[in-house]
């Protein structure tokens, strides 16, 4: 076809640029409002989709973020731990709130997620440390993660073994 009758390709939402950067940057938002409210970051996504039925000012809730957020309620305890045998010099209640949310989103994104290379991980989580966070936070975050995507691959490989396998994140 000519220039002008071209078919061009349709674009999944969730595959464009930028779509699940800002799905994790709202995953820290609610993560860092939770702990700064002293509530579960479940509750405020559930609360979040009630609102936006009658303010659409508030903004629907994201696919990967509710995942995130619902995946971090499940893994807390073993994601901490995770942190905190990987902190040098620090304790995860010692960081600034922020990090901790950061960290504890690629923690879990590099344990569980399928689709999303550990690179990838690292690289979204230093650059929501250089948007949000001190001028020191990107390198601390980069070290940390660095420490623990070594453990990435062992992770996935025994969740999947013990995985159902009709789990359709697993394919």
């Amino acid at each position: 076809m000519g220039a002008t009758g071209a078919l061009r390709p349709t674009r999944d939402p969730v595959k464009q640029p930028g779509t699940r950067h800002k799905a994790r940057q709202r995953a820290v938002d609610l993560l860092f409002e939770a702990e700064a409210k002293n509530v579960a970051a479940l509750d405020l996504v559930a609360q979040r989709r009630e609102l936006v039925v009658d303010d659409e000012s508030i903004g629907m809730i994201h696919p990967y973020t509710a995942r995130v957020i619902e995946g971090l309620a499940t893994d807390r305890a073993q994601i901490d731990a995770v942190l905190e045998s990987h902190l040098r010099e620090w304790t995860l209640p010692r960081l600034p709130a922020v990090d901790r949310a950061i960290l504890r989103l690629a923690a879990w994104e590099l344990f569980n997620t399928h689709d999303v290379p550990p690179v990838v991980v690292v690289d979204e989580a230093v650059e929501l440390a250089k948007e949000l966070s001190t001028d020191e936070s990107p390198a601390f975050v980069n070290g940390v993660l660095g420490r623990i995507v070594e453990l990435a691959p062992q992770v996935r490989a025994a969740a999947q073994a013990t995985a159902p396998a009709a789990d359709p994140d697993r394919e």
